[in-house]
């Protein structure tokens, strides 16, 4: 196998892994070998991110995970289970070194850390563009697609002093708030997050952006090469922009909006939310006014949200379960018809699960990847849990 070039490796590949993953690994792979492997378990079907941490903390390693999969499919009652085609991962890093993308596994040295310790962190992100932008001080900036003037001069401003101040914008480049902070930013540094493929701009319009963005600033993704965005792609890409960056501002949005499920998302994932406020009678401003009231801290210019900064200069330390393996969990007795008698259409916490049932979560996990993989359960973002559709 034959992908050692510079668009596929991350800068850290060529010095090996890092000491504290070594002894997950049960096998020496070389590192090229590895992400390949790892690609191909989270390409496989029904293996999420939290399916893809509970296999690699049981088995030490993509490739040993990979070699029991369709047992572990078949004890979940998923007969025929066919991992990812190797074919389907070569032709995947092919577009990705004809367009220059570089994979960031979770795990690696330039992987972003703040988004490293949200727990459904995506094992694997494509980025294109300067990826030294990840290091650097970031702030998340979403807001409606329908914008109104207001909105687009605050985003503008916020995006442009932010930048003026060293930080780095992170949004989703869609249409309205998120186009305006990409295109007041881009000088001084923006990320967009994407919920098609890295290679896949939308909306259309923003085709001239997206390509300036890839040149001057940073495309991330998670999703598959060439892959085109459907509607359920966005909340996945949302938990992404708010993980990250420390702090998310809420430019303009209504109540029920895809930006209010980024806030949700950032405070999930213990995240400072800010709102700029709006007149009660416009509903484009309905979800910011909602978070002001329950205590999010309102933006009236850029020094609001750098004194939050400010508040958090302390030097960033990882959280414990940062790694994307937490080493063998020990095996519980209760049968799978229980976990799922506690769930519902309506999602629900999975440590609040774990609690109910007397269990530590790193064992309640390792039962509900089963009941994943077999596609009785959905896993949403945030950790929640419900009964499959």
């Amino acid at each position: 196998m034959n992908y050692d070039t510079p668009e596929f490796l991350s800068s850290a590949d060529t010095d090996g892994f890092s000491e504290p993953l070594r002894p997950f690994f049960a096998q020496p792979v070389t590192c090229v070998e590895d992400k390949f492997a790892r690609l191909r378990l989270i390409r496989s079907r029904r293996v999420g991110p939290a399916t893809y941490r509970r296999l690699m903390a049981e088995h030490g390693s993509a490739a040993a995970a990979l070699g029991v999969l369709p047992d572990v499919a078949e004890e979940a009652g998923v007969k025929g289970y066919q991992i990812c085609p190797e074919g389907v991962i070569r032709a995947e890093i092919k577009a990705a070194q004809k367009i220059g993308a570089r994979l960031l596994c979770l795990g690696d040295a330039e992987y972003p850390a703040e988004l490293a310790e949200v727990a459904d962190a995506p094992p694997a992100l494509w980025a294109l563009g300067d990826r030294e932008l990840l290091t650097k001080p970031k702030v998340a900036l979403v807001g409606t697609r329908n914008a109104s003037s207001l909105a687009g001069r605050m985003a503008r401003k916020l995006a442009q002093d932010l930048g003026a101040a060293g930080v780095v914008t992170v949004s989703g480049m869609a249409r309205g708030v998120d186009t305006a902070v990409h295109q007041a930013s881009l000088e001084t540094g923006t990320i967009a997050v994407l919920g098609g493929g890295v290679d896949v701009i939308y909306p259309v319009e923003n085709t001239a952006l997206g390509e300036a963005i890839a040149a001057q600033g940073l495309r991330l993704s998670e999703a598959p090469m060439g892959h085109q965005p459907q509607a359920r792609d966005f909340p996945r890409r949302n938990r992404i922009i708010s993980g990250l960056a420390p702090v998310l501002v809420v430019v303009e949005a209504a109540l029920k909006s895809g930006s209010m499920i980024t806030a949700r998302a950032a405070l999930d994932q213990g995240r400072e939310v800010l709102a700029v406020p709006g007149h009660p009678l416009d509903t484009r401003t309905s979800g910011c006014n909602a978070l002001l009231r329950d205590g999010a801290t309102l933006v009236r210019s850029a020094e609001d949200i750098l004194d939050i900064l400010d508040t958090m200069t302390a030097p960033h330390e990882p959280a414990q379960n940062a790694l994307p393996f937490e080493g063998p969990t020990a095996t519980h007795t209760i049968p799978p018809d229980q976990i799922i008698a506690l769930l519902a259409i309506t999602p629900v916490a999975e440590d609040q699960l774990a609690r109910d049932l007397g269990m530590e979560l790193s064992a309640f996990s390792a039962l509900v990847a089963p009941l994943e993989l077999s596609g009785q359960i959905s896993r949403a973002p945030g950790g929640l849990l419900s009964l499959a559709g």
